[in-house]
This record gives C-alpha cells, sequence and structure tokens, in this order.
C-alpha cells in the first residue's frame, strides 16, 4: 500500500501527528509505503523520521500538489488538515480518504458561548480515530521529536555546561495573546530557585535581552540565537520546561520533559496539551479560571479583545513555582 498523511503546518501540529505516523508504518504490512505532504518551512521536522518513505512539499500552485499526488496512485490519504485545500486535493484524487474531525462548531461554542462540547479525547487521540478503519492502534509511546541537537553541540555553542541543572523557558508564542508579558515573566523568573534558559524565535530576541539584563547571573539568554534543532537539544538537556501553548510545548513532551504549560486565551479543552501516551511524565497546566472571556479564540490576537488580558496578568506566580517543584519531583 502507499499511504499519504497530510498536515501542512505548524511545529506542534505536525509533532503531535507522529504517533500515527510511527503506528502506521509498524502496525501495517512490512511493504506499506508511508509519504507526508506538508509545507515546505516545516520539511526539516520530518527529514530525519525513521517511519517517513517520502515527503512531498505543498507547491505555491495548488493544481501541481494535486498532480503530483495523483500520479502516485495513493491507496488512502489521511487528512489530518482538513482545510479548504486539502479539500480540493480530496476533490480530485482517487484515492480512499479519511478525515479528521476539527470539530470547528464546538470550538465556536466554547469560544463565543462558553459551551464546551468537545470530547475529552486529546488530538493524538482524535488522529487515531482517523485511521481506526485501517484497524491502527495507539501504542501509548507518545510523541516522537527526532535528531534533536547533541549536548556536545549545546555545550560548545551555549554557555549551557554539562554540570549546570537548568530550567527551560520558552518565551515565544505565535500570537501574543498565547505569551505571557514581560513583567509576569520577570517575576516569574525571580521566584524560581533554578538557572533558567531562555528560548524563543527571532522574534522573542528583545523579550529576552531585556529579561537578561533584569536577571544577570541568573538567565541564560538564546532566544533567537538557536536552530530549532538546538532548540530541542537544549530541551533534552533542562530539568524542566515551562512554556506558552506553542510548538515548544509538543517538542518538550516528545522528549518526556515534565512541562509547565502557560495557557492565555486558549484552554487545554481544545485538546492540545502537553501528550506523553502511557509515559508517566508530570506536568501541570497552569491557567487563570473562571474567567467569562474565556477561551477567546482557538488560536489566539494580537492584543486582548478585552484590554485587560486577566488571563495572562492573573497567572498565579507562586502556584507555578509549587507546581515546578512537584513535577521535577
Amino acid at each position: 500500500m502507499k499511504i499519504l498523511i497530510i498536515r501542512f503546518s505548524s511545529i506542534g501540529d505536525i509533532v503531535l501527528t507522529t504517533p500515527v505516523v510511527r503506528c502506521m508504518k509498524m502496525q501495517l504490512p512490512s511493504k506499506t509505503e508511508i509519504h507526508y505532504l506538508c509545507k515546505l518551512a516545516h520539511k526539516g521536522l520530518l527529514t530525519e523520521n525513521k517511519y517517513i518513505d517520502k515527503i512531498w512539499v505543498l507547491q505555491p500552485n495548488l493544481s501541481q500538489t494535486i498532480r503530483d499526488i495523483n500520479a502516485q496512485k495513493f491507496d488512502y490519504i489521511i487528512d489530518l488538515q482538513n482545510n479548504l485545500r486539502t479539500f480540493f486535493i480530496k476533490l480530485f484524487g482517487k484515492s480512499k480518504v479519511y478525515s479528521v474531525d476539527k470539530l470547528n462548531f464546538r470550538k465556536f461554542l466554547l469560544t463565543q458561548f462558553k459551551i464546551n462540547a468537545m470530547p475529552t479525547l486529546h488530538i493524538v487521540d482524535r488522529y487515531f480515530e482517523t485511521v481506526m478503519a485501517l484497524d491502527v492502534k495507539n501504542d501509548q509511546r507518545g510523541l516522537d521529536y527526532f535528531n534533536p541537537s547533541a549536548s556536545s553541540e549545546i555545550y560548545d555553542a551555549t554557555e549551557i555546561t554539562p554540570q549546570l541543572n537548568f530550567i527551560a523557558l520558552a518565551i515565544g508564542g505565535q500570537h501574543a495573546t498565547k505569551r505571557m508579558p514581560l513583567d509576569k515573566l520577570s517575576a516569574l523568573v525571580h521566584q524560581l530557585n533554578y538557572t533558567i534558559v531562555l528560548l524563543g524565535g527571532k522574534e522573542d530576541k528583545h523579550t529576552g535581552e531585556l529579561l537578561g539584563a533584569m536577571h544577570k547571573g541568573k538567565v541564560i539568554d538564546l532566544s533567537g540565537k538557536l536552530s530549532l534543532n538546538q532548540s530541542a537539544g537544549v530541551l533534552a538537556l533542562s530539568q524542566a520546561v515551562i512554556t506558552h501553548d506553542t510548538g515548544m510545548m509538543h517538542i518538550a513532551a516528545a522528549l518526556q520533559k515534565p512541562i509547565i504549560a502557560l495557557w492565555g486565551n486558549t484552554v487545554p479543552e481544545f485538546g492540545m496539551g502537553p501528550y506523553y501516551g502511557a509515559n508517566e511524565i508530570g506536568y501541570y497546566n497552569s491557567q487563570v479560571s473562571d474567567l467569562k472571556c474565556r477561551p477567546c479564540h482557538k488560536l489566539g490576537h494580537e492584543s486582548c479583545p478585552k484590554g485587560h488580558f486577566k488571563c495572562m496578568n492573573l497567572q498565579n506566580i507562586q502556584s507555578i513555582t509549587e507546581a515546578l517543584n512537584k513535577v521535577m519531583a
């Protein structure tokens, strides 16, 4: 058989598909080929995945992608993206299709009317429901992340040493309402009795520099300085990870790290929290409960629609510190 899995983006969403990729490759007949279609920007997440036989890149011209896929004569398409572009890919193809239910109406009810009709299943388990007809079952081994940078590379490229015990703090997030404000991040760093290593993209560099200046001697600022694999290498060396609802959270879970997840405008009820399968790893979802405005969007905003940003400004720093000690224990 030849099977195509589709998930265009983003970092965390692709990492969350890895259990399905692994289980399909391991449980289906030995000659089954597993192909994967994603955006060019995220191809690097998959190139080292030993369970994928070939990676396809979404072309700017969708018709070219459709022609490429149809030429392969896939037996099945597993659509874990399920949007307008995948609709046309499936419409003009001849493969048997299984598509994930993204539960958009239920998410609409939750964000707009605060009616929680979401299932208790994690998105990973919903992905397995999608391939149930192929008799593929969850092996409960958790997520995969291949090729984090080796510890020797991290020691050579950063101030981290083999003797250093540290907490990784991922300060980034695609949307502003997913990110803790600078003053709260500073209060958190001040409260923690650990060396803190900051991780983030180039867009987080200014925040990292400010935190580093505020807490000299306690903070190692690596924001905007590392590749994704190098950041993953830092996560692998950490004692635990504090992160927003972002791709770093899922990479940390794939690396079996204890996690403190900081939730702003989004909620774990969307089914996208830390996922370890049957592995018993401690984690804690830090969130401000009983806010009538939360969740305000399934993704995020560039500023708080209400102006007060209580979902982050009211985060309890003491509770986060206590939770960190518990998950590390």
